[in-house]
């Protein structure tokens, strides 16, 4: 008699509370601010993980470290990266390539030189960045036009990030190439199977002081060489200097031989502050000149080429798997 009493009182109270449990409505990020996007009932894995708002990082930026979100950091990066008068398209490829960027430097850990932080501002070193109070000065009465585009690029590419081999790649990228970009091995030591040499688009129709030119008598020649290469012997006649010119396979200068001493054409470059290492070299019989194509290290995405891509009607992710081979472009996720 008693289990019945008790077994009935049971029922009875599962027929009066549990609708009301079953439909209790569920609070959302909106309607609870406290929440963070890491705490959002109801969401997936994926999307949590994904989000830009969700993760945050250290930025060495004036003698200090701050802490701000992925989100906050890609929008100054991309004000101080690319021009935002570039089509949307090419803004969101150098958003995907800068978040890219990244994680793959978070993941190797800090650099000597900004110890305290994940990166910093210096684009000699990280990435340039511009904060939105620099941004409103610089474009002047064009922000909010500008700024909206930044916005928007950073959010429609919200997570996306290009892995090869399940990790996030070295996403580099240069300001314009003449023709064909580089392998990563014409730069750097190691060649990456996605860092190959591609067709770019871009021309000196497109590209501001796509041709440049730096001419240096034969003073100011041996002087800034000889501070580097001390043993370099200079003849009397300044156009017997230049020796045999290589070149790698996209017309980049690999060596010069410069007063009987070989050179990298990345060395020279780094001596004469050359804009790239497409370029030839005219000794006179008062002067040396350098004619120089593009700008940059030529590795990876050309930002004046993905520009010209997506002016041709190509998407974000094609301009991506253009210049980076056998990439696939997925939410990030953390390891």
């Amino acid at each position: 008699m008693l289990r019945q009493t008790l077994g009935a009182a049971v029922l009875l109270w599962v027929l009066l509370f549990l609708p009301a449990l079953l439909f209790v409505p569920r609070q959302t990020e909106e309607e609870h601010p406290l929440l963070s996007a890491e705490q959002t009932f109801g969401s997936a894995p994926s999307v949590e993980v994904a989000s830009d708002a969700a993760h945050t990082l250290r930025l060495w930026r004036d003698g200090a470290a701050e802490e701000l979100s992925v989100e906050e950091y890609l929008q100054g990066v991309l004000r101080g990266e690319m021009p935002a008068a570039f089509h949307m398209e090419a803004l969101k490829a150098q958003t995907v390539a800068e978040r890219t960027y990244l994680y793959y430097q978070m993941a190797a850990g800090a650099k000597p030189s900004h110890p305290q932080a994940d990166v910093c501002t210096d684009p000699a070193c990280c990435t340039a960045y511009l904060t939105e109070v620099a941004a409103r000065e610089k474009w002047g009465a064009a922000f909010e036009e500008c700024n909206e585009k930044i916005l928007e690029a950073v959010s429609a590419t919200d997570g996306q990030v290009m892995y090869y081999g399940g990790e996030p790649i070295m996403a580099v990228f240069h300001s314009s190439s003449a023709g064909m970009t580089a392998t990563s091995g014409e730069v750097w030591t190691a060649d990456l199977p996605y860092l190959v040499s591609v067709e770019s688009p871009e021309s000196a129709d497109t590209v501001p002081n796509y041709y440049s030119v730096n001419t240096f008598t034969a003073a100011e020649f041996r002087e800034k060489f000889s501070a580097d290469y001390p043993t370099a012997k200079w003849g009397d006649k300044t156009k017997d200097w230049v020796g045999d010119v290589v070149r790698t396979d996209t017309g980049r200068v690999e060596s010069v031989t410069i007063g009987g001493v070989e050179v990298s054409g990345q060395d020279l470059r780094r001596i004469f502050s050359l804009r790239s290492t497409s370029f030839t070299i005219e000794a006179g019989e008062e002067d040396i000149t350098f004619r120089v194509t593009g700008y940059g290290h030529g590795v990876g995405m050309s930002q004046y080429g993905a520009n010209a891509l997506a002016q041709e009607g190509k998407t974000w992710r094609e301009i991506l798997q253009w210049y980076y081979t056998g990439i696939t472009i997925e939410d990030y996720t953390t390891p």
